[in-house]
């Protein structure tokens, strides 16, 4: 796996410093995305990348030098959307794709909703024990 080419200590850092603008482009509105899905999650560096939390770790993004990934941060979703993401390259719970070509944000929206039930979830069993 390429290295991802920005490190920083906050989200809106990470994001400024990406140099080429079709990415920074690509990141901010995927980050916006995921945002309007899951306006009460958390935003952190994890891993070095730009993580939502909610409930648990509900998803990373991060960017490379070719491209960009989205990491569901659970093999379960890939799972359940395996149609919608075939057209995508795909690796263990992480879509890869290029900013020319971004996921569409019905994808993005439908792939973090299905993250926040699985946390959501998660979390309820959690509180039954």
């Amino acid at each position: 796996m390429a290295k991802n080419t920005t490190t920083a200590e906050d989200v809106d850092h990470y994001i400024a410093a990406i140099a080429d603008e079709q990415m920074r482009k690509a990141m901010e509105t995927l980050r916006e995305t995921i945002r309007s899905v899951a306006p009460d999650a958390d935003e952190v560096i994890s891993y070095k990348m730009p993580a939502f939390m909610y409930k648990g770790m509900l998803v990373y993004y991060c960017n490379f030098k070719k491209h960009y990934s989205l990491f569901l941060a659970s093999h379960g979703s890939m799972a359940k959307f395996a149609d919608d993401i075939e057209p995508y390259k795909t690796s263990t719970g992480t879509l890869q794709f290029d900013p020319a070509k971004p996921l569409p944000k019905t994808l993005i929206k439908k792939l973090v909703k299905a993250r926040l039930i699985e946390n959501e979830t998660k979390a309820l069993g959690k509180k039954k024990k």
